[in-house]
């Protein structure tokens, strides 16, 4: 077992070979927010992602009562930011516990933190690195959104758990005719108001909407709404008082993705993902669809955990 001082300079040489290799790439791809370290070293559980002028150091703990050595996490972040030739003060430090099935990873830390731009291509998102246990930009989706804007064009995209919006974005980058986004919180909402603002988008063409997605779909239903493409990205598990029943996505999926794919076109598409690890799909209750696994398409090339995400596209058989 590599000592202290072992793992701090393995660390620093990892993360620094993976962003000098990793800029040439991000730079071509005109991206500026992208990971660099990605668990690779075992003693190590770490992630360390760029955004911008920033960075961002995240240990993951086993528990909830893990004890956190402060001293050593400093030290890994002073090691971090010689690595990305930033100073320790450019890098946030933020701790992963396994959070209990109850527990919101939207909740706000308590740290108003500082709004940052950052590029995705021909985007722009506003991301904060302290302010919550998310940044606002799922770094692992980069490839899923533009898969999103290069089916959006002409298009009526409808994203569902909408979040701070970047689906949404992109999608009207891609030529969407419309886009609606379905979100419970008004904070996200008004985030994602201002990612579309920043990418100077017509807000008249992209609607915004608070409500719970399962009551907001029987409601579009009745009422006769129909998508072209539809993005359903739903948390693992939630338990909001603003909804009417928790909702777990291994249990509910089936049904959500019947609701969603109800509203579809004869020709729609449907994108369903999921973070939850443990999760299996139950392909023999959505046989009415050609269901196409593209997780591994939708996974960047800077990430190397091939399990961040599983992905699907739906189409009406026949």
């Amino acid at each position: 077992m590599p000592d202290n001082d072992e793992l701090i300079t393995a660390f620093e040489n990892r993360v620094r070979k993976r962003y000098r290799h990793l800029s040439r790439w991000a730079q071509r791809e005109h991206v500026d927010c992208f990971r660099v370290y990605d668990r690779d070293i075992p003693e190590l559980a770490f992630a360390v992602d760029v955004y911008g002028e920033r960075a961002l150091l995240q240990q993951y703990l086993r528990d909830a009562d893990a004890p956190v050595d402060t001293d050593w996490l400093e030290a890994l972040c002073t090691a971090a930011a010689r690595a990305l030739d930033r100073t320790p003060a450019a890098v946030t430090i933020k701790l992963r516990r396994k959070l209990n099935r109850r527990e919101d990873q939207h909740q706000p830390s308590g740290h108003d933190g500082d709004i940052i731009v950052v590029r995705e291509g021909g985007a722009r998102f506003l991301v904060n690195l302290e302010a919550y246990l998310d940044t606002g930009l799922f770094l692992d989706h980069r490839r899923t959104r533009a898969l999103v804007r290069d089916r959006a064009a002409g298009r009526r995209v409808l994203n569902l758990f909408c979040y701070t919006g970047s689906f949404s974005v992109q999608a009207a980058l891609g030529g969407a005719g419309e886009t609606v986004s379905i979100d419970l919180s008004n904070t996200y909402l008004a985030w994602a108001k201002r990612n579309f603002d920043l990418n100077g988008l017509d807000p008249q063409r992209h609607r915004l909407e608070r409500g719970d997605v399962r009551a907001w779909l029987t409601a579009a239903g009745m009422g006769g709404e129909r998508f072209g493409l539809i993005v359903l990205d739903p948390p693992a598990y939630s338990s909001s008082k603003k909804m009417d029943r928790t909702f777990d996505v291994q249990r509910d999926h089936v049904d959500l993705v019947l609701a969603a794919a109800a509203l579809l076109e004869p020709a729609g598409e449907l994108l369903f993902s999921t973070n939850l690890r443990a999760f299996r799909l139950d392909a023999a209750a959505l046989s009415a669809f050609v269901v196409e696994d593209i997780s591994a398409r939708t996974i960047p090339e800077d990430f190397r955990d091939q399990r961040v995400h599983r992905c699907w596209l739906l189409r009406r058989a026949g």
